[in-house]
């Protein structure tokens, strides 16, 4: 299964994080999975393609043009695809993906799963789009969701195929039962 992962190039200051993102990596490379994921070399994201690649797994970097300028990709990639734009980036990163998953990253990890959770509620994506509430990171848009249900501007049945997990355990049964 192509797993694309989005967060950040930012490594944050809570250390459970890099812990919590090693696992993940540890566990899409040691269950055969692949990821798929923005190709940086830095903070969070370079720690998960360290992770799957040390424990078996393939990555897949997608990095934009202006990035590659930079010298931000990551060279020890097993694929690394130079896209236009972020625009070119969000779409190749959604049509390699089987699932989808959020972990706590900044703004453009928040565009990037906004799209993904769009494209399921209008059922244009069969696929899992999981938020990695670590540490309840993801509490206010859990509750902002829940707010669009009671308003009236969407519906169970639209957010159907976006999930919250609490823990890798929680991704893994989500991931079992797809």
């Amino acid at each position: 299964m192509n797993i694309t992962v989005y967060l950040g190039a930012n490594a944050g200051n809570d250390p459970k994080l890099q812990e919590a993102v090693e696992a993940l990596g540890k566990w899409i490379g040691k269950n055969g999975h692949d990821l798929i994921y923005g190709g940086s070399k830095c903070g969070l994201m370079g720690a998960i393609a360290e992770s799957v690649l040390q424990n078996g797994g393939k990555v897949t970097g997608v990095e934009p043009q202006f990035f590659v300028d930079s010298e931000l990709q990551h060279d020890g990639l097993t694929e690394l695809i130079v896209t236009k734009d972020m625009t070119d980036r969000k779409t190749k990163m959604i049509e390699l993906g089987d699932a989808f998953i959020a972990f706590p990253g900044g703004t453009g990890t928040l565009e990037e799963i906004a799209e993904v959770m769009s494209k399921v509620s209008l059922k244009h994506l069969d696929a899992p789009c999981i938020l990695y509430n670590l540490n309840g990171y993801y509490d206010g848009l859990k509750a902002l969701l829940s707010h669009m249900i009671e308003m009236g501007l969407s519906t169970k049945e639209r957010q159907e195929g976006i999930y919250f997990a609490d823990t890798l355990d929680e991704i893994e049964r989500i991931l079992a039962e797809k």
